[in-house]
Protein backbone atom coordinates (compact mmCIF):
# COMPACT_ATOMS: atom_id res chain seq x y z
CA UNK A 1 0.00 0.00 0.00
CA UNK A 2 1.11 3.60 -0.70
CA UNK A 3 -0.07 6.81 0.15
CA UNK A 4 0.01 9.89 -2.54
CA UNK A 5 -0.46 13.54 -1.63
CA UNK A 6 -0.18 15.98 -4.37
CA UNK A 7 0.29 19.69 -4.00
CA UNK A 8 1.50 22.88 -6.27
CA UNK A 9 -1.53 23.33 -8.16
CA UNK A 10 -2.86 26.88 -7.92
CA UNK A 11 -4.47 29.52 -10.26
CA UNK A 12 -1.54 30.64 -13.34
CA UNK A 13 -1.71 32.93 -16.47
CA UNK A 14 -2.19 31.89 -19.68
CA UNK A 15 1.92 31.24 -20.54
CA UNK A 16 2.95 31.19 -16.77
CA UNK A 17 4.29 28.01 -14.89
CA UNK A 18 3.49 25.67 -11.89
CA UNK A 19 5.34 23.04 -10.31
CA UNK A 20 3.34 20.02 -9.31
CA UNK A 21 4.71 17.72 -6.54
CA UNK A 22 3.66 13.94 -5.39
CA UNK A 23 5.09 13.23 -2.42
CA UNK A 24 4.18 9.34 -1.00
CA UNK A 25 4.39 6.91 1.82
CA UNK A 26 6.38 4.32 2.51
CA UNK A 27 9.59 2.77 1.84
CA UNK A 28 9.27 1.32 -1.91
CA UNK A 29 8.65 4.24 -3.94
CA UNK A 30 11.57 3.01 -6.40
CA UNK A 31 9.30 -0.43 -6.92
CA UNK A 32 6.62 2.14 -8.87
CA UNK A 33 6.14 3.57 -12.60
CA UNK A 34 4.59 6.80 -11.43
CA UNK A 35 1.89 8.81 -13.40
CA UNK A 36 0.66 11.92 -14.24
CA UNK A 37 -3.11 12.26 -14.72
CA UNK A 38 -5.45 15.31 -15.24
CA UNK A 39 -9.33 15.52 -15.14
CA UNK A 40 -11.34 18.89 -16.90
CA UNK A 41 -14.58 19.35 -15.63
CA UNK A 42 -17.19 17.20 -17.59
CA UNK A 43 -14.32 15.21 -18.71
CA UNK A 44 -12.45 11.85 -18.65
CA UNK A 45 -9.29 11.24 -16.27
CA UNK A 46 -6.33 11.54 -19.32
CA UNK A 47 -2.99 10.47 -19.40
CA UNK A 48 -0.35 13.23 -18.66
CA UNK A 49 2.56 11.68 -18.69
CA UNK A 50 4.88 9.42 -16.51
CA UNK A 51 8.32 8.58 -15.77
CA UNK A 52 9.82 4.76 -14.93
CA UNK A 53 11.13 3.60 -11.74
CA UNK A 54 14.75 4.97 -12.00
CA UNK A 55 13.51 8.06 -13.57
CA UNK A 56 15.89 7.38 -17.12
CA UNK A 57 12.71 7.58 -18.93
CA UNK A 58 9.16 9.42 -19.38
CA UNK A 59 6.91 9.56 -21.62
CA UNK A 60 4.06 12.27 -22.30
CA UNK A 61 0.99 12.78 -23.69
CA UNK A 62 1.12 14.68 -27.38
CA UNK A 63 -0.88 17.78 -25.45
CA UNK A 64 1.72 18.57 -23.35
CA UNK A 65 4.49 17.00 -25.05
CA UNK A 66 7.86 19.81 -24.88
CA UNK A 67 5.75 21.97 -22.27
CA UNK A 68 5.88 19.71 -19.51
CA UNK A 69 8.79 17.17 -17.53
CA UNK A 70 7.89 15.03 -15.40
CA UNK A 71 11.01 14.11 -12.56
CA UNK A 72 11.31 12.37 -9.63
CA UNK A 73 13.93 12.12 -6.76
CA UNK A 74 13.82 8.72 -5.07
CA UNK A 75 15.45 10.00 -2.03
CA UNK A 76 12.74 12.15 -1.16
CA UNK A 77 10.09 9.46 -2.85
CA UNK A 78 8.72 12.49 -4.55
CA UNK A 79 7.81 12.66 -8.61
CA UNK A 80 7.00 16.60 -10.16
CA UNK A 81 5.55 17.64 -12.57
CA UNK A 82 7.11 20.95 -14.53
CA UNK A 83 4.05 22.65 -16.31
CA UNK A 84 5.37 25.59 -18.53
CA UNK A 85 3.56 27.72 -21.25
CA UNK A 86 0.48 26.76 -19.71
CA UNK A 87 -2.57 27.02 -22.06
CA UNK A 88 -6.39 27.61 -21.01
CA UNK A 89 -6.81 24.22 -21.68
CA UNK A 90 -4.86 22.34 -19.02
CA UNK A 91 -7.32 24.01 -16.40
CA UNK A 92 -7.95 20.59 -14.27
CA UNK A 93 -7.46 18.49 -11.60
CA UNK A 94 -4.36 16.79 -11.52
CA UNK A 95 -3.50 13.35 -9.73
CA UNK A 96 -0.59 11.36 -9.60
CA UNK A 97 -1.02 7.62 -9.67
CA UNK A 98 1.81 4.92 -8.83
CA UNK A 99 1.55 1.22 -10.87
CA UNK A 100 3.54 -1.61 -10.31
CA UNK A 101 4.44 -2.59 -13.97
CA UNK A 102 7.73 -1.46 -15.00
CA UNK A 103 6.46 0.13 -18.34
CA UNK A 104 5.05 3.83 -18.59
CA UNK A 105 1.22 3.10 -18.61
CA UNK A 106 -0.93 5.27 -20.22
CA UNK A 107 -4.55 3.32 -18.87
CA UNK A 108 -5.60 4.48 -15.80
CA UNK A 109 -7.36 1.24 -14.68
CA UNK A 110 -2.88 0.16 -14.61
CA UNK A 111 -2.46 2.77 -11.97
CA UNK A 112 -3.86 0.87 -8.70
CA UNK A 113 -3.06 3.78 -6.12
CA UNK A 114 -4.04 7.44 -6.32
CA UNK A 115 -3.31 10.87 -4.69
CA UNK A 116 -6.27 12.99 -4.08
CA UNK A 117 -5.87 15.44 -6.98
CA UNK A 118 -4.82 19.30 -6.68
CA UNK A 119 -6.34 21.93 -9.27
CA UNK A 120 -4.56 23.85 -11.71
CA UNK A 121 -6.57 26.75 -12.94
CA UNK A 122 -5.23 28.66 -16.00
CA UNK A 123 -6.87 32.23 -16.56
CA UNK A 124 -6.37 34.18 -20.21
Amino acid sequence: QVELVESGGGLVQAGGSLRLSCTTSGRTFTTYTMGWFRQAPGKEREFVGGITRSGDSALYADSVKGRFTISRDNAKNTVYLQMNSLKREDTAVYYCAAGVPPLIMTLKSSYPYWGQGTQVTVSL
